[in-house]
């Protein structure tokens, strides 16, 4: 019986074009919902101008790091030698004979864009949910927070996913979490107050 060695890991992982529909797409639906609720189009330009910019300057960041860093993914053994054997020169240097894309690729493993992207995208709907709903009015409504920690929850849970799916290291995923929740959080605050402002409605 033959076993196949090409890649013997988990191939769960979210595919790079469901990374614009839930981090870009969803907080424009949501941004559209409040606009046609309050009719104000001042919000909802400065929303969905505050997530562009979010967006693209994570996105500019992350790969700019992917490439000056060249972390190899924790899969990149499979990446070099598909066939599963390992093969070196005379002087002991690697010889890659996978894919030269896929070798390419497995030199991008910090931050995770993934994570980055989600946490930029759904970091700024958190805070701006915040806002529109008074989480923070000093008033013990739990389940304003629940509503704000549901986009990062959601982005948490594709960090989660990189790692389970081999594809990042666990310092990965939280430098790219944490890249995209600062850069949301300064495009927040160059478009709206804070979220705990009297004036953040």
């Amino acid at each position: 019986m033959m076993v196949d060695l090409k890649y013997p890991f988990k191939n769960n992982t979210v595919p790079i074009w469901a990374v614009p529909l839930y981090s870009v797409l969803l907080p424009i639906t949501i941004f559209l919902i409040i606009y046609f609720r309050r009719r104000d189009v001042y919000d909802l330009h400065h929303a969905i101008l505050g997530l562009l910019f979010s967006v693209l300057v994570t996105v500019v960041i992350t790969d700019a790091i992917k490439n000056a860093v060249g972390r190899p993914r924790p899969d990149f053994f499979w990446r070099c030698f598909p066939d599963g054997k390992d093969v070196y020169d005379r002087w002991g240097n690697v010889i890659c004979h996978g894919e030269k894309d896929t070798i390419k690729d497995g030199h991008k493993s910090f931050p995770s864009g993934h994570t980055a992207w989600s946490f930029s995208g759904l970091g700024f709907l958190s805070l701006y949910l915040s806002g529109k709903i008074r989480a923070f009015d000093n008033r013990g409504h739990v389940a304003k927070l629940c509503i704000v920690f549901l986009p990062l929850l959601v982005a948490t849970l594709v960090g989660i996913s990189r790692v389970d799916d081999y594809r990042h290291h666990w310092q990965d995923v939280f430098a790219g979490g944490l890249l995209g929740l600062v850069v949301a959080t300064f495009f927040y605050l160059h478009f709206f107050p804070p979220p705990y402002h009297a004036e953040g409605l």
